[in-house]
């Protein structure tokens, strides 16, 4: 295991985590090449590292103000749902399929991100 490595994966995923874009992205890959582990346990070391990063990242963006709580709770209640039938599904699946799975979803993000259309260039995301 090149414990180096893992630790500067965790620092940095847990700076993609702070901004919103989600550490996962980076974790997983880099714990499937870095270490030994198969993808649920990837996958199982992801969500137990996303908790603190999450509660982290939340306080500083309710502290700045960029939370639509309104917005925030049906998805919140929706996503446990999504979680529970998802969490159901992973471990039902072989490791080599969900890893697929996890590739194809990478994929589709990246070519996404590639291909969409700006949204009025200089607004940055502001409201």
């Amino acid at each position: 295991m090149m414990w180096a490595g893992v630790l500067a994966v965790g620092f940095f995923s847990g700076i993609i985590s702070g901004m919103g874009i989600g550490g996962g992205t980076i974790l997983i890959p880099a714990l499937l090449f870095l270490t030994d582990i198969n993808q649920h346990q990837a996958q199982g070391v992801n969500l137990i590292y996303f908790i603190p990063t999450a509660v982290t990242a939340l306080i500083a963006h309710q502290k700045a103000g960029n939370i639509s709580w309104k917005t925030a709770k049906p998805l919140a209640v929706l996503g446990l749902a999504g979680a529970a039938a998802g969490a159901f599904l992973a471990v039902s699946l072989q490791a080599e399929l969900l890893r697929k799975i996890f590739g194809g979803f990478l994929l589709l993000m990246g070519l996404s991100e590639i291909f969409k259309k700006k949204k009025g260039e200089g607004t940055h995301g502001k409201r």
